[in-house]
């Protein structure tokens, strides 16, 4: 009778250490692989370096070179955007006052 009782102890212990192992290992399994950026992404020290010779229309988003991007921003300066109608503005604000509200008390509903 003496002789179960360790037995029983060292096969507990047995589980217990093969379960935490297999724990440890199941945890590091994907861990390697999210860690690493794609293949495909530039490093960040190459991009700091690469001269910008193309730009975006801030207006319609449509690809510029350097010369167009100067002229635009220059007639821009020159003729800034019209602005909006002040009753429009104002709806855009009472829209936003009325979005925030109902985020706080979602049971009004006005």
């Amino acid at each position: 009778m003496g002789r179960i009782k360790p037995i029983k102890t060292i096969k507990l212990l047995c589980l217990i250490v093969i379960t935490a192992t297999l724990i440890a290992l199941s945890s590091y399994w994907g861990s390697t692989v999210i860690a690493l950026p794609p293949p495909e992404d530039t490093p960040e020290e190459i991009l700091r370096t690469k001269i910008i010779i193309e730009a975006r229309s801030p207006i319609d988003g449509k690809s510029l070179t350097a010369a167009e991007y100067i002229q635009l921003q220059a007639q821009l300066q020159e003729a800034p955007p019209p602005k909006l109608d002040p009753k429009i503005r104002e709806q855009i604000f009472l829209l936003r006052i009325r979005k925030t509200l109902l985020q706080f008390f979602p049971f009004l509903n006005f």
